[in-house]
Protein backbone atom coordinates (compact mmCIF):
# COMPACT_ATOMS: atom_id res chain seq x y z
CA UNK A 1 0.00 0.00 0.00
CA UNK A 2 1.38 3.42 -0.97
CA UNK A 3 1.65 6.26 1.55
CA UNK A 4 -1.20 8.04 -0.25
CA UNK A 5 -3.40 4.96 0.01
CA UNK A 6 -2.62 4.65 3.72
CA UNK A 7 -3.55 8.30 4.28
CA UNK A 8 -6.85 7.79 2.46
CA UNK A 9 -7.60 4.68 4.50
CA UNK A 10 -6.88 6.60 7.71
CA UNK A 11 -9.59 9.16 6.88
CA UNK A 12 -12.11 6.71 5.44
CA UNK A 13 -14.75 5.98 8.14
CA UNK A 14 -15.51 2.54 6.70
CA UNK A 15 -11.88 1.44 6.70
CA UNK A 16 -11.36 2.99 10.13
CA UNK A 17 -14.24 0.96 11.61
CA UNK A 18 -13.01 -2.20 9.88
CA UNK A 19 -9.51 -1.65 11.25
CA UNK A 20 -10.86 -1.11 14.76
CA UNK A 21 -12.99 -4.26 14.50
CA UNK A 22 -9.92 -6.31 13.54
CA UNK A 23 -7.85 -4.76 16.33
CA UNK A 24 -10.44 -5.11 19.08
CA UNK A 25 -11.70 -8.61 18.27
CA UNK A 26 -8.10 -9.76 18.36
CA UNK A 27 -7.36 -8.00 21.65
CA UNK A 28 -10.34 -9.47 23.52
CA UNK A 29 -10.10 -12.93 21.97
CA UNK A 30 -13.58 -13.18 20.50
CA UNK A 31 -12.26 -15.31 17.65
CA UNK A 32 -11.01 -17.97 20.03
CA UNK A 33 -13.01 -21.17 20.26
CA UNK A 34 -12.68 -21.02 24.06
CA UNK A 35 -14.01 -17.54 24.82
CA UNK A 36 -12.43 -16.17 28.03
CA UNK A 37 -10.84 -19.58 28.62
CA UNK A 38 -14.26 -21.23 28.96
CA UNK A 39 -15.88 -24.06 26.97
CA UNK A 40 -18.17 -21.52 25.26
CA UNK A 41 -18.00 -19.52 22.07
CA UNK A 42 -18.73 -15.80 22.04
CA UNK A 43 -22.24 -16.45 20.70
CA UNK A 44 -22.97 -19.03 23.42
CA UNK A 45 -21.68 -16.64 26.08
CA UNK A 46 -23.84 -13.82 24.69
CA UNK A 47 -26.97 -15.99 24.81
CA UNK A 48 -26.22 -16.89 28.43
CA UNK A 49 -25.71 -13.18 29.20
CA UNK A 50 -29.06 -12.24 27.63
CA UNK A 51 -30.86 -14.95 29.56
CA UNK A 52 -29.28 -13.72 32.80
CA UNK A 53 -30.13 -10.08 32.05
CA UNK A 54 -33.73 -10.75 31.01
CA UNK A 55 -34.67 -13.24 33.70
CA UNK A 56 -37.39 -14.83 31.57
CA UNK A 57 -37.66 -14.50 27.81
CA UNK A 58 -38.61 -16.40 24.67
CA UNK A 59 -36.60 -17.83 21.81
CA UNK A 60 -38.19 -15.37 19.40
CA UNK A 61 -37.08 -12.41 21.54
CA UNK A 62 -33.53 -13.76 21.68
CA UNK A 63 -33.53 -14.28 17.92
CA UNK A 64 -34.59 -10.68 17.34
CA UNK A 65 -32.19 -9.18 19.89
CA UNK A 66 -29.14 -11.13 18.76
CA UNK A 67 -29.98 -11.42 15.04
CA UNK A 68 -29.36 -15.16 15.16
CA UNK A 69 -30.63 -17.82 12.80
CA UNK A 70 -33.67 -19.40 14.54
CA UNK A 71 -32.56 -22.93 13.73
CA UNK A 72 -29.05 -22.29 15.10
CA UNK A 73 -30.46 -20.72 18.28
CA UNK A 74 -32.84 -23.66 18.72
CA UNK A 75 -29.94 -26.14 18.58
CA UNK A 76 -27.91 -24.02 21.01
CA UNK A 77 -30.81 -23.81 23.49
CA UNK A 78 -31.40 -27.53 23.22
CA UNK A 79 -27.75 -28.07 24.24
CA UNK A 80 -28.11 -25.71 27.21
CA UNK A 81 -31.32 -27.43 28.32
CA UNK A 82 -29.57 -30.79 28.09
CA UNK A 83 -26.73 -29.51 30.30
CA UNK A 84 -29.20 -28.24 32.86
CA UNK A 85 -28.36 -24.56 32.26
CA UNK A 86 -31.74 -23.50 30.90
CA UNK A 87 -35.28 -24.28 31.99
CA UNK A 88 -38.00 -24.19 29.31
CA UNK A 89 -41.68 -24.15 30.12
CA UNK A 90 -44.85 -23.57 28.13
CA UNK A 91 -45.77 -19.94 27.55
CA UNK A 92 -49.31 -19.50 28.95
CA UNK A 93 -49.96 -16.65 26.53
CA UNK A 94 -48.73 -18.61 23.50
CA UNK A 95 -49.54 -22.31 23.30
CA UNK A 96 -46.79 -22.89 20.73
CA UNK A 97 -44.08 -20.91 22.50
CA UNK A 98 -41.83 -21.56 25.48
CA UNK A 99 -40.49 -19.30 28.18
CA UNK A 100 -36.78 -19.64 28.87
CA UNK A 101 -34.87 -18.93 32.09
CA UNK A 102 -31.51 -19.88 33.52
CA UNK A 103 -31.40 -22.59 36.16
CA UNK A 104 -29.22 -22.25 39.26
CA UNK A 105 -26.37 -23.93 37.36
CA UNK A 106 -26.98 -21.58 34.42
CA UNK A 107 -26.82 -18.53 36.67
CA UNK A 108 -23.52 -19.79 38.06
CA UNK A 109 -22.15 -20.02 34.49
CA UNK A 110 -23.41 -16.50 33.76
CA UNK A 111 -21.76 -15.13 36.92
CA UNK A 112 -18.47 -16.80 36.02
CA UNK A 113 -18.57 -15.36 32.49
CA UNK A 114 -19.32 -11.87 33.85
CA UNK A 115 -16.38 -12.08 36.27
CA UNK A 116 -14.02 -13.29 33.55
CA UNK A 117 -15.20 -10.54 31.20
CA UNK A 118 -14.63 -7.78 33.77
CA UNK A 119 -11.20 -9.17 34.65
CA UNK A 120 -10.29 -9.30 30.95
CA UNK A 121 -11.29 -5.65 30.39
CA UNK A 122 -9.54 -4.61 33.62
CA UNK A 123 -6.30 -6.11 32.29
CA UNK A 124 -6.84 -4.37 28.95
CA UNK A 125 -7.18 -0.88 30.44
CA UNK A 126 -4.81 -1.38 33.36
CA UNK A 127 -1.87 0.41 31.61
CA UNK A 128 -4.00 3.53 31.03
CA UNK A 129 -3.84 6.56 33.29
CA UNK A 130 -7.10 7.73 34.88
CA UNK A 131 -7.43 10.60 32.39
CA UNK A 132 -6.94 8.16 29.52
CA UNK A 133 -9.63 5.87 30.93
CA UNK A 134 -12.03 8.81 31.06
CA UNK A 135 -11.17 9.67 27.45
CA UNK A 136 -11.75 6.05 26.42
CA UNK A 137 -15.10 5.93 28.23
CA UNK A 138 -16.22 9.16 26.59
CA UNK A 139 -15.16 7.95 23.14
CA UNK A 140 -17.02 4.66 23.51
CA UNK A 141 -20.17 6.42 24.76
CA UNK A 142 -19.97 8.73 21.77
CA UNK A 143 -19.43 5.89 19.29
CA UNK A 144 -22.36 3.95 20.75
CA UNK A 145 -24.68 6.93 20.50
CA UNK A 146 -23.65 7.81 16.94
CA UNK A 147 -24.22 4.27 15.73
CA UNK A 148 -27.47 3.89 17.69
CA UNK A 149 -28.82 7.09 16.16
CA UNK A 150 -30.37 8.52 19.35
CA UNK A 151 -28.81 11.01 21.78
CA UNK A 152 -28.53 9.96 25.39
CA UNK A 153 -29.84 12.18 28.16
CA UNK A 154 -27.17 14.52 29.49
CA UNK A 155 -25.60 13.57 32.82
CA UNK A 156 -24.93 16.31 35.39
CA UNK A 157 -22.00 15.78 37.76
CA UNK A 158 -19.69 17.79 40.08
CA UNK A 159 -16.56 19.32 38.59
CA UNK A 160 -13.24 17.50 38.61
CA UNK A 161 -9.66 18.38 37.57
CA UNK A 162 -9.51 19.61 33.98
CA UNK A 163 -13.10 20.81 33.81
CA UNK A 164 -12.31 24.52 34.21
CA UNK A 165 -10.28 24.46 31.01
CA UNK A 166 -13.28 22.99 29.20
CA UNK A 167 -15.60 25.64 30.66
CA UNK A 168 -13.31 28.45 29.52
CA UNK A 169 -12.73 27.04 26.04
CA UNK A 170 -16.36 26.19 25.34
CA UNK A 171 -17.73 29.55 26.46
CA UNK A 172 -15.05 31.64 24.78
CA UNK A 173 -15.55 29.86 21.48
CA UNK A 174 -19.34 29.92 21.67
CA UNK A 175 -19.72 33.62 22.50
CA UNK A 176 -17.09 34.64 19.96
CA UNK A 177 -18.78 32.69 17.18
CA UNK A 178 -22.35 33.67 18.13
CA UNK A 179 -22.00 37.29 19.27
CA UNK A 180 -18.57 38.38 18.11
CA UNK A 181 -17.29 38.97 21.65
CA UNK A 182 -13.54 39.49 21.95
CA UNK A 183 -10.91 38.02 24.27
CA UNK A 184 -12.13 40.11 27.21
CA UNK A 185 -14.88 37.56 27.77
CA UNK A 186 -12.45 34.65 27.79
CA UNK A 187 -10.37 36.56 30.34
CA UNK A 188 -13.46 37.13 32.51
CA UNK A 189 -14.43 33.45 32.46
CA UNK A 190 -10.84 32.48 33.26
CA UNK A 191 -10.83 34.82 36.27
CA UNK A 192 -14.15 33.45 37.57
CA UNK A 193 -12.95 29.87 37.25
CA UNK A 194 -9.61 30.67 38.92
CA UNK A 195 -11.32 32.41 41.84
CA UNK A 196 -13.71 29.49 42.21
CA UNK A 197 -10.86 26.98 42.49
CA UNK A 198 -8.77 29.16 44.83
CA UNK A 199 -11.56 29.85 47.30
CA UNK A 200 -13.84 26.84 46.79
CA UNK A 201 -16.08 26.14 49.80
CA UNK A 202 -17.80 22.81 49.08
CA UNK A 203 -20.41 23.37 51.77
CA UNK A 204 -21.68 26.59 50.19
CA UNK A 205 -20.41 26.54 46.60
CA UNK A 206 -20.69 24.14 43.70
CA UNK A 207 -20.00 23.65 40.02
CA UNK A 208 -22.11 21.37 37.85
CA UNK A 209 -20.76 19.88 34.63
CA UNK A 210 -23.10 18.41 32.00
CA UNK A 211 -21.95 15.60 29.75
CA UNK A 212 -23.76 13.89 26.91
CA UNK A 213 -22.35 10.73 25.40
CA UNK A 214 -19.21 11.46 27.38
CA UNK A 215 -18.81 14.91 25.81
CA UNK A 216 -18.73 18.21 27.72
CA UNK A 217 -21.97 20.07 26.88
CA UNK A 218 -22.67 22.53 29.68
CA UNK A 219 -21.91 24.03 33.05
CA UNK A 220 -23.16 26.31 35.83
CA UNK A 221 -21.62 27.67 39.04
CA UNK A 222 -22.94 28.70 42.43
CA UNK A 223 -20.57 30.98 44.37
CA UNK A 224 -20.86 32.72 47.72
CA UNK A 225 -21.44 36.49 47.70
CA UNK A 226 -22.01 36.80 51.46
CA UNK A 227 -23.61 34.78 54.23
CA UNK A 228 -27.15 35.23 52.88
CA UNK A 229 -26.62 35.75 49.15
CA UNK A 230 -25.20 33.45 46.48
CA UNK A 231 -24.48 34.10 42.83
CA UNK A 232 -25.39 31.95 39.86
CA UNK A 233 -22.60 32.21 37.28
CA UNK A 234 -21.52 30.96 33.87
CA UNK A 235 -24.62 29.06 32.79
CA UNK A 236 -23.89 27.65 29.37
CA UNK A 237 -25.23 24.83 27.22
CA UNK A 238 -23.43 23.74 24.06
CA UNK A 239 -25.39 24.16 20.83
CA UNK A 240 -25.47 20.41 20.23
CA UNK A 241 -27.32 19.84 23.54
CA UNK A 242 -29.87 22.66 23.35
CA UNK A 243 -33.60 22.11 23.12
CA UNK A 244 -33.54 19.25 25.65
CA UNK A 245 -34.23 21.23 28.82
CA UNK A 246 -30.63 20.96 30.00
CA UNK A 247 -30.37 24.67 30.88
CA UNK A 248 -33.44 24.37 33.08
CA UNK A 249 -32.01 21.28 34.78
CA UNK A 250 -28.75 23.09 35.54
CA UNK A 251 -30.50 26.17 36.93
CA UNK A 252 -32.78 24.01 39.09
CA UNK A 253 -29.80 22.12 40.52
CA UNK A 254 -28.18 25.45 41.35
CA UNK A 255 -31.28 26.85 43.07
CA UNK A 256 -31.87 23.73 45.14
CA UNK A 257 -28.26 23.64 46.30
CA UNK A 258 -28.46 27.33 47.27
CA UNK A 259 -31.55 26.64 49.36
CA UNK A 260 -29.97 23.64 51.06
CA UNK A 261 -26.81 25.66 51.77
CA UNK A 262 -28.85 28.19 53.74
CA UNK A 263 -28.88 31.16 51.38
CA UNK A 264 -31.98 33.35 51.26
CA UNK A 265 -31.20 35.18 48.01
CA UNK A 266 -29.73 34.11 44.65
CA UNK A 267 -28.44 36.69 42.19
CA UNK A 268 -27.14 36.57 38.64
CA UNK A 269 -25.81 39.02 36.09
CA UNK A 270 -26.41 38.57 32.38
CA UNK A 271 -26.89 40.54 29.18
CA UNK A 272 -30.20 41.19 27.48
CA UNK A 273 -29.09 39.60 24.19
CA UNK A 274 -28.87 36.18 25.90
CA UNK A 275 -32.56 35.58 25.31
CA UNK A 276 -32.67 31.81 25.83
CA UNK A 277 -30.93 32.08 29.20
CA UNK A 278 -33.21 34.92 30.34
CA UNK A 279 -36.25 32.79 29.55
CA UNK A 280 -34.91 30.03 31.78
CA UNK A 281 -34.32 32.50 34.62
CA UNK A 282 -37.81 33.98 34.28
CA UNK A 283 -39.42 30.54 34.22
CA UNK A 284 -37.52 29.63 37.39
CA UNK A 285 -38.90 32.69 39.19
CA UNK A 286 -36.04 35.19 38.93
CA UNK A 287 -37.07 38.86 38.87
CA UNK A 288 -35.27 41.58 36.91
CA UNK A 289 -34.03 44.16 39.42
CA UNK A 290 -31.95 46.53 37.31
CA UNK A 291 -30.24 46.96 33.97
CA UNK A 292 -27.66 49.32 32.58
CA UNK A 293 -25.78 49.90 29.34
CA UNK A 294 -22.09 49.06 29.23
CA UNK A 295 -19.32 48.43 26.72
CA UNK A 296 -17.66 45.07 27.28
CA UNK A 297 -16.17 42.24 25.22
CA UNK A 298 -15.85 44.65 22.29
CA UNK A 299 -19.60 45.34 22.09
CA UNK A 300 -22.20 47.78 23.37
CA UNK A 301 -24.42 45.72 25.66
CA UNK A 302 -27.17 46.03 28.25
CA UNK A 303 -26.34 44.25 31.48
CA UNK A 304 -29.08 42.93 33.75
CA UNK A 305 -29.21 41.86 37.39
CA UNK A 306 -31.79 39.22 38.28
CA UNK A 307 -32.63 37.89 41.75
CA UNK A 308 -34.57 35.04 43.29
CA UNK A 309 -36.11 34.86 46.77
CA UNK A 310 -34.97 31.43 47.95
CA UNK A 311 -37.13 31.52 51.08
CA UNK A 312 -40.33 31.48 49.01
CA UNK A 313 -39.06 29.56 45.99
CA UNK A 314 -40.71 26.31 44.99
CA UNK A 315 -39.86 24.41 41.83
CA UNK A 316 -42.43 24.83 39.05
CA UNK A 317 -44.43 21.65 38.42
CA UNK A 318 -42.58 20.92 35.17
CA UNK A 319 -39.26 21.04 37.03
CA UNK A 320 -40.44 19.24 40.14
CA UNK A 321 -41.22 16.16 38.10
Amino acid sequence: MTAHARDEAATDPIETVRAFNRFYTNRIGVLDRAYLDTPYTLTEARVIYELAARGTTSASELTEELSLDPAYLSRLLKTFIGKGFVDARKDPSDGRGRLLALTEDGRAVAADLATRSRESIARLIEPLAQSERLDLTAALHRATTLLAGAPAKAVIRPHRPGDMGRVIASQAQSYTETYGWNAEYEALVSEICAQFLRHFDPAREHCWIAEQDGQFVGSIFLVKANETTAKLRLLHVAEAARGQGLGTRLVTECIRFAQDAGYSRLELWTNDILIAARRIYQAAGFVLEKEEAHHSFGKDLVGQTWALDLVRWQAPIAQAS
